[in-house]
């Protein structure tokens, strides 16, 4: 990956590389769970017991191959009776589905292993040799492969369903005879087979499945793959994506029915869009709640909570802690950050407000500034239900307007303004004549006063 980043943890669709292994193997609700890492270890280990705090970490000192990677795992937990699936860190498109589905086949045909196969075109990867009857013979590597092994379209995944007890033996029995002197997991399979016990495969309904991740280019692909798949659902579950090629949707975001979602919007970590909301174009939400039909347009929404039917945008920024009540309106160029808007009031344009509570029906005039910052410490403002801030207003917390209670246009307000009170605090207007003529003379600006002024004089 060419990183400071370990591989399995680079992240696409909400999840690492790492987290949609065990997501995927999770939905198996294995009786135990194991994760098996070496290089970075600390921080593989300590992203892997976030994903799955059950998880057993085995450490592999030496990357020595997949089946190292499985005996160290036997010596540091002991033999595992029923199925043990073995699976990659580095494969997200594999579904808990496809792996559902190779455990259950395994324990039907009561195999001693189960191969997952997938077919389409992957170099690199392990063929599947079969018998003139299509019975399963071996895996070939590619580099072992002759021109017609090499030909053959169905391929290893790497991913085995074991009977627990069997591999516990035959694992010991893989040796490194090999060109890259590694205990290949392949060769389980092989012992197994030549000791007459019954090997089966399980093709993946979807041969992308199987696809592993080793550069950014990969990434880039199995993102694009994995974030398709997602819209696919949501489409098929009742909801609109207007521009699928735009649209980026994390796979532990949830969506209701009807709700619309534009063009070039991204919803990440755990956004939850109501039935009927539409969002988009061109929104960016992050761990963002948002209530039924509402709508947002031209947004950026960080840990918000958006009430049903409230209006958002274009052009808004919510950050952490906002929060706005039903049928509230928030508009253009609106900053919010810690505060709550109560419901039905109105925010509509070229607005700062932070660490403030706006209560219900309450309307704040264009240009207003919750001035909420002393320079050492944040402090709240209070505005009351069904007040209303006028224009260019700054509010300098800690300060409460009251109920019904109006602020002036231009007023800079530092005191406590009563419910139903007025609160003015601007200095009076003077108008000096003749300023622009006498200080200003050659200007534009003079000469079309001094045109004025004789025309007025007339």
């Amino acid at each position: 990956m060419k990183s400071r980043t370990p591989k399995v943890l680079h992240t696409l669709c909400g999840r690492s590389l790492l987290g949609h292994a065990i997501a995927a193997a999770s939905d198996l609700e294995p009786e135990r769970l194991v994760v098996v890492v070496g290089h970075a270890r600390e921080e593989v280990s300590a992203a892997a017991v976030a994903a799955a705090p059950r998880a057993d970490i085995v450490v592999q000192e030496q990357q020595l191959g997949t089946g190292h990677a499985v005996r160290m795992v036997i010596e540091a937990v002991g033999a595992m009776s029923g199925t043990v699936i073995v699976t990659y860190g580095d494969m997200p498109l594999l579904r808990g589905q496809t792996l559902g589905e190779l455990a259950s086949r395994h324990v039907a045909a009561g195999n001693a292993v189960t191969v997952l196969t997938a077919r389409g075109d992957f170099p690199g990867f392990g063929r599947i040799v079969r018998d003139a009857d299509g019975a399963f013979l071996r895996i070939v590597e590619e580099r072992d492969a002759t021109a017609a092994e090499r030909a053959i379209d169905e391929f290893n995944s790497g991913c085995y369903a074991f009977d627990g007890a069997l591999l516990a033996d035959v694992i010991k029995r893989v040796t490194t005879r090999n060109s890259q002197h590694e205990e290949y997991l392949t060769d389980v399979v092989e012992i197994l087979r030549g000791d007459g016990h019954p090997v089966g495969t399980v093709l993946a309904a979807e041969s992308a499945e199987i696809r592993g991740v080793n550069d950014r280019v990969q990434l880039a692909q199995a993102r694009r793959a994995l974030n398709d798949r997602v819209l696919r659902d949501w489409m098929l579950a009742g909801v609109t994506v207007t521009d699928p090629a735009s649209t980026w949707i994390d796979v532990t975001v949830t969506i209701g029915q009807d709700a619309e979602i534009g063009p070039q919007a991204q919803l990440e970590g755990a956004t939850v869009i109501g039935a009927g909301a539409k969002v988009g174009p061109g929104c960016l939400l992050e761990d963002t709640t948002v209530g039924e039909d509402a709508v947002l347009l031209h947004a950026v929404c960080r840990q918000a909570e958006i009430g049903p039917r409230v209006t958002v945008g274009p052009f808004a920024y919510l950050r952490p802690g906002a929060s706005i009540a039903a049928d509230a309106h928030i508009g253009t160029y609106v900053e919010l950050k810690k505060s709550h808007v109560g419901a039905g009031a109105k925010v509509p344009h070229l607005t700062y407000v932070g660490d403030a509570t706006v209560g219900a029906g309450a309307n704040i005039g264009a240009g207003t500034i919750f001035a909420n910052y002393d320079g050492v410490r944040k402090h709240h403002t209070e505005v009351g239900e069904n007040a209303f801030v006028g224009s260019n207003t700054v509010l300098m917390a800690p300060v409460t307007i009251g109920d019904g209670a109006y602020t002036a246009a231009g007023s800079a307000i530092g005191e406590d303004v009563s419910a139903g009170d007025l609160g003015i605090a601007r200095g009076h207007q003077h108008n000096s004549d003749g300023w622009v003529l006498r200080n200003r003379q050659g200007t534009r600006s003079a000469e079309a006063a001094a045109r004025r002024r004789s025309d007025e004089s007339r």
